[in-house]
């Protein structure tokens, strides 16, 4: 049976030293990397970052859903042994996905083997649920992310003060205990299990958030 696996990053951009490890899980020396900005309404700047934190590293490419998706839209994301998600509108991003079947491909992406990863929407859209700022400037919780992980998300943990109290107080009162990340911390899946918490900066780390309590947990430092 393949491996599945899943990187979820808190937020922070796509730093060199993240990107590294989570194209090392590949176990390619230049791995093929899909990168997905639907997020961010396919922003030609995330993309240009992307393309830079890929240079010498990896191939990539980014498929773009506007004004309509590649014809070949599975045999391409199959073809891939990495997929990348960014940031932006998370609620927008799963409509267009949902839309055009890409949600099912990615399910069997991860089925087969290959790698998932991003960053803030590119975190939670993995987890049943997550709180974002999808609907508007206010946060808010949203309930039908893709469930390829159980529970919750929350990125942005230590970098938006109203991320914390807002998510803490949504588990007190039944939304679903899961996991709360700082900028710059990646949370590393085999299966549905969390295997190991990577950080770029000391103190920085992934809390497990349940009703009346928060743990943080242990991380490796990278970069």
């Amino acid at each position: 049976m393949a491996k599945q696996q899943i990187v979820a990053m808190g937020g922070g951009g796509t730093s060199e030293a993240l990107v590294a490890e989570v194209f090392a899980l590949t176990g390619r020396e230049r791995p093929r990397v899909l990168y997905v900005g639907t997020a961010s309404a396919e922003d030609p700047r995330n993309t240009l970052i992307m393309y830079d934190r890929a240079r010498g590293r990896a191939d990539l490419t980014p498929l773009e859903f506007f004004p309509w998706p590649p014809d070949d839209l599975r045999e391409l994301t199959l073809a891939h042994d990495l997929i990348f998600v960014g940031g932006g509108n998370t609620a927008n991003m799963l409509a267009v996905w949902r839309v055009h079947g890409f949600d099912r491909i990615l399910r069997e992406a991860w089925e087969s083997g290959i790698v998932l990863s991003g960053n803030s929407a590119g975190m939670i859209c993995w987890f049943e649920a997550a709180v974002t700022d999808s609907f508007g400037p206010s946060l808010a919780t949203m309930s039908d992310g893709l469930a390829f992980l159980p529970g919750s998300a929350c990125p942005h943990y230590d970098d938006e003060e109203l991320r914390r109290p807002l998510y803490r107080r949504a588990v007190d009162d039944g939304f679903p205990p899961g996991y709360a990340a700082d900028s710059g911390v990646g949370l590393h899946f085999v299966g549905t299990e969390l295997a190991e918490v990577i950080t770029l900066r000391e103190g920085a780390t992934c809390y497990r958030v349940e009703p009346g309590v928060e743990t943080p947990l242990p991380a490796r430092l990278v970069g």
